[in-house]
């Protein structure tokens, strides 16, 4: 588990962006593999160049390139929390929708046990309904779960415990919002 240190990488203002936000960056990252724009603006805050960005809305005052750890939750009961869920690949209506197949395997219906049925209406409107859940890719989903309890808060190591569901696969990068 790598718990990494955000650093504040930008500042957006009302009167240069239209909004109010901060830049985080967390993870190091290689020089050579950082564009010449990007180290500009990791030279101007004082920070090595990193692997992750993410904006925030903070209500909060902060100054360029200093460290945001998890004691920001100290307060905090719940928290969001986003990542990206697993990928299964293709899948077909059984296991991505959860269809019961065509009927039972009997009477010569040997090779549409798994398979949705049928998908159209009549000769009006002679078409297939956009939206219609059919066979296709699954997972590499954005997943917010909203509302995880939070346990505790470790300043220490940087750790956030949550009580809850959390997407992605051990080791993934979540994102946590109050």
């Amino acid at each position: 588990m790598h718990c990494y240190r955000s650093w504040l990488t930008q500042v957006k203002t009302v009167e240069n962006d239209g909004y109010k936000a901060f830049q985080l960056g967390f993870g190091e990252a290689k020089e050579k593999r950082t564009s010449k724009a990007m180290m500009g603006a990791f030279k101007k805050a004082n920070t090595t160049p990193k692997k992750h960005l993410a904006e925030f809305k903070f209500d909060e005052e902060y100054n360029l390139g200093d460290t945001i750890t998890v004691e920001i939750f100290n307060d905090s009961q719940f928290v969001d929390v986003t990542g990206t869920s697993k990928g299964k690949g293709f899948q077909g209506v059984v296991k991505r929708h959860g269809f019961g197949g065509v009927g039972q395997r009997t009477h010569g219906q040997d090779d549409r046990a798994r398979k949705p049925g049928s998908i159209g209406a009549c000769s009006y409107p002679a078409k297939v309904f956009k939206g219609m859940r059919m066979a296709g890719h699954m997972g590499c989903d954005r997943v917010t779960t909203k509302n995880l309890r939070v346990l505790k808060v470790i300043p220490e190591h940087n750790l956030i415990l949550v009580k809850g569901s959390v997407a992605g696969c051990n080791g993934s990068t979540v994102l946590i919002q109050k």
